[in-house]
């Protein structure tokens, strides 16, 4: 019997699409488990649609049994209403994921794709065509949120596995893709 690697919950927060994905991880391959939305009618009351965020986080963990919970953490945008429903989302997405006694790690959107593309700007389209030939994934899903989602759970992988840094005194400067090829030296094709 094989043994079980680690369990990555990854999820992208939202009030009508919820995106989320699982990977496992195993003698440091990323394996893709799961992937897809939570679609949310934009005529359900707030308060349903975050019992219903709630209920799929607990049905996921559930199914899945992840050690770890990976989110997006929320941005400013130039509406705050929207802002604001992006946070209660997110709010109870981590509790359901603490009360399964899970650790939630957040990362910002520019940080999870500078992890999965080696540029912090990367749009939609080009972190999943990372995230497709990184995890040898040939459908493509409806919606980015559930690419987004397996971004943020890669993010977390290769976040967790960085060494703490080491305060250079140097000034030599180097450019963000010679720091991505240093830290990800497994990516890089020969």
């Amino acid at each position: 019997m094989q043994k079980k690697g680690k369990i990555i919950l990854g999820i992208d927060p939202g009030t009508l699409f919820m995106g989320y994905a699982v990977i496992e991880v195993q003698n440091d391959k990323i394996q893709y488990k799961d992937m897809n939305v939570l679609r949310m009618s934009g005529k359900k009351s707030n308060h349903e649609r975050l019992f219903h965020i709630h209920q799929k986080i607990n049905q996921l963990i559930s199914l899945h049994q992840p050690a770890e919970f990976a989110i997006e953490a929320p941005f400013y945008g130039k509406n705050v209403q929207s802002m604001l429903k992006l946070g209660r989302a997110q709010g109870v997405a981590i509790a359901a994921a603490m009360q399964a006694g899970l650790p939630v790690f957040e990362y910002s959107p520019k940080k999870i794709k500078q992890s999965v593309t080696g540029n912090g700007n990367a749009d939609k389209m080009q972190i999943w065509k990372m995230l497709q030939q990184t995890l040898n994934i040939t459908d493509t899903p409806d919606y980015f949120d559930a690419t987004d989602a397996l971004a943020i759970a890669v993010c977390h992988h290769y976040q967790s596995k960085l060494p703490l840094p080491v305060v250079s005194k140097s000034k030599k400067k180097s450019s963000a893709w010679d720091d991505f090829i240093k830290l990800n030296p497994e990516r890089l094709k020969k």
